[in-house]
């Protein structure tokens, strides 16, 4: 994997910062001891999206751009972080703590107590994403670190683009340090750990369908997983008459945005509703999460199914309700993640319908390019594309931008090599994917370009795929 160009820059910068005094990363690494390097990349959310954390099925493609990590064990027991910065100009970013931070007498730190650890100076809140693969480990692997770590990220992936920026890193960063003490990790499990790391550490809700894809993913073909929690079903390899890509809104994505996090607890208060209705068990835990004997759909309302949700549930199921009223009849969700804010209305309805239909649409999507691909057949997978952008949208979750890229790629449609374009992600800013020919670059290019003119905005434009973080492996540069 040493050819690729991101890998072969990195190793040879890797020189040049450590001799050049004026780099954060001068002096960050010791002399004659071995550094390890592992990459991961972002992913573009083809279909799927939110509907992760309801058990849908999603399908992902890991993107070019990716986060680069350089790591060494450092027998001072303290854990350094330097972040290069980013291509749009951030400047170079240092963190260090002692290992000891994370531990008390009685062992490791709870996750509360580490949010608020990282918490206490939004200087160091970057760091979390990183720093919280060691605590995750201990906590969730037992792991005992004897030693502390320097490690080096240079992450070509655009931050608040919706192409999982975040789970790069966190990928990344946790194979490097199971590679550097030693520690067996599989590639699922190791996307579960990153998504501890972010879900608990960090305290963004986000599903697993972006560690999965940075730690699983192939190159040029789209990773279908089955979220519950995280079963792979394979890959789905692009026909030649197809292309994917990637265009910014320049609208900025944020998972821990409150539109992200209002729709998720919508949704999950409207399985608590279903199951109510359906008189299953529910218990109330300490943590104030509850938990349902669910037979009937698995503990995921992904299962319920669009024909039942019609006919059963959805008259039954309010369009909005308020925190009090909600927790007041039924307790809470069964969500460990979130919680029901007493304070706030919420949207039930819709987000509830949301992952039903996505689900159904993303296994109709799957079929449909495991066959022979026409030019109906682009047309039909456009129109699934479509109608997943409309539902993001009903949830609350579109933005001016992104619905105006959808609408360009509608306007160019079919005739010009376009057949499907959908927001991506969390929704509320970020990247539309776009299905066409191979052929329709062109068209692409101008649809960026008439969007730059409109908006005053500059679209990063994805196109391309890179190995996951399994598939890349670990070098010793």
């Amino acid at each position: 994997m040493t050819q690729l160009p991101d890998v072969t820059a990195f190793i040879q910068g890797l020189r040049s910062l450590a001799q050049n005094p004026e780099s954060p990363a001068h002096n960050l690494f010791a002399p004659r001891v071995p550094i390890l390097i592992t990459r991961a990349p972002g992913r573009l959310d083809l279909m799927g999206g939110i509907a992760d954390y309801s058990g849908s099925m999603v399908l992902e493609l890991p993107i070019r751009e990716a986060a680069l990590v350089a790591i060494q064990r450092d027998p001072g027991k303290m854990i350094r972080i330097v972040s290069l910065g980013s291509e749009s100009g951030d400047r170079s970013l240092s963190f260090e703590m002692r290992l000891a931070d994370f531990y008390n007498p009685e062992g490791p730190i709870s996750y509360e107590e580490a949010r608020g650890y990282f918490a206490r100076d939004s200087h160091c809140q970057w760091a979390a994403y990183a720093a919280g693969a060691f605590l995750v480990l201990a906590r969730e692997r037992k792991t005992q670190f004897a030693e502390g770590a320097r490690i080096l990220i240079d992450s070509s992936v655009p931050e608040g683009k919706g192409v999982s920026s975040s789970a790069a890193i966190e990928v990344a960063v946790m194979q490097a340090v199971a590679a550097a003490f030693h520690i067996s990790i599989q590639p699922r499990d190791l996307a579960i750990l990153c998504q501890k790391v972010e879900n608990s550490v960090v305290g963004a809700p986000c599903g697993v369908m972006d560690q999965m894809a940075s730690s699983c993913g192939e190159e040029g073909r789209l990773m279908a997983l089955l979220c519950q929690p995280a079963e792979l079903q394979g890959m789905v390899s692009l026909p030649p008459d197809a292309a994917i890509w990637g265009i910014d809104s320049g609208v900025r994505h944020s998972v821990s945005g409150a539109d992200y996090g209002s729709v998720r607890v919508g949704a999950f208060m409207g399985y608590r509703i279903l199951a109510d209705l359906e008189g299953m068990p529910a218990t109330m835990k300490s943590n104030g999460v509850v938990t349902i004997d669910d037979r009937l759909w698995g503990g995921y309302l992904a299962n319920v199914g669009p024909a039942r949700f019609e006919q059963f549930y959805a008259h039954s199921l309010p369009e909005r309700i308020s925190g009090a009223a909600f927790l007041a009849r039924y307790g809470g969700t069964t969500d460990s993640v979130t919680r029901v804010d007493p304070d706030r209305s919420y949207a039930v309805r819709i987000p509830t319908a949301h992952p039903i239909y996505e689900h159904s649409r993303v296994g109709s999507f799957i079929k449909l390019m495991r066959g022979e691909i026409d030019e109906l057949r682009l047309e039909e997978l456009g129109e699934l594309m479509y109608q997943s952008h409309a539902s993001y949208s009903a949830c609350g979750l579109g933005s001016e931008g992104t619905d105006r890229l959808v609408e360009m790629v509608r306007e160019a449609g079919p005739r010009r090599g376009l057949f499907g374009a959908k927001i991506t992600g969390g929704g509320s800013g970020g990247t539309v994917a776009v299905l066409g020919r191979p052929d329709a670059a062109d068209v692409i290019e101008e649809i960026t370009h008439r969007y730059a003119r409109e908006t005053d905005r500059a679209p990063y434009l994805f196109h391309g795929s890179s190995p996951g973080a399994a598939a890349f492996g670990t070098l010793q540069a």
